[in-house]
């Protein structure tokens, strides 16, 4: 079975007063989620962390937060053709084990340049970014961040 291992951060932001907001990106699919990306050869995952933020939303600036590392691990199954045809059935690939390892990081900045890979952002409050998260593990992850940050 393929396997892919990926890095990523639930990005968090204080305003003016204090204020923790998140930073969500959309991705073409049509969900909503915390950037990531594939770790390369040769890469750790802080590195990768860094690299991916940078690549999907032009933040440098990253403050790693210590003492947070939450992993997901899922299948899933792409699609070779996405024919949007009513007779058209996409091709399906071999399910693939993906793994996640999930930081923490403070961005001191709040604009964002989306890449190619996303259709839009949001910064939310916990709660509404709870509520605009498509996956529930994502979810359990943001629950664990907040947790972290409000001791």
């Amino acid at each position: 079975m393929p396997q892919e291992f990926s890095a990523g951060a639930i990005v968090f932001y204080r305003n003016t007063v204090g204020e923790i907001e998140y930073l969500l990106l959309h991705y073409k699919s049509g969900h909503w989620d915390f950037p990531k990306g594939h770790i390369e050869k040769g890469e750790t995952e802080e590195e990768t962390v860094r690299r991916e933020i940078e690549e999907e939303t032009g933040i440098k600036d990253l403050i790693l937060i210590p003492g947070f590392k939450e992993s997901l691990k899922y299948f899933f199954r792409q699609y070779k053709d996405k024919i949007k045809k009513e007779k058209a059935k996409p091709k399906k690939t071999p399910w693939v084990f993906k793994m996640v390892k999930f930081y923490l990081a403070e961005s001191r900045i709040k604009e964002v340049k989306i890449s190619w890979e996303h259709t839009g952002y949001e910064w939310l409050p916990y709660e509404k970014a709870l509520e605009r998260i498509t996956y529930k593990n994502s979810k359990e992850i943001l629950k664990k961040a907040e947790e972290l940050l409000n001791r």
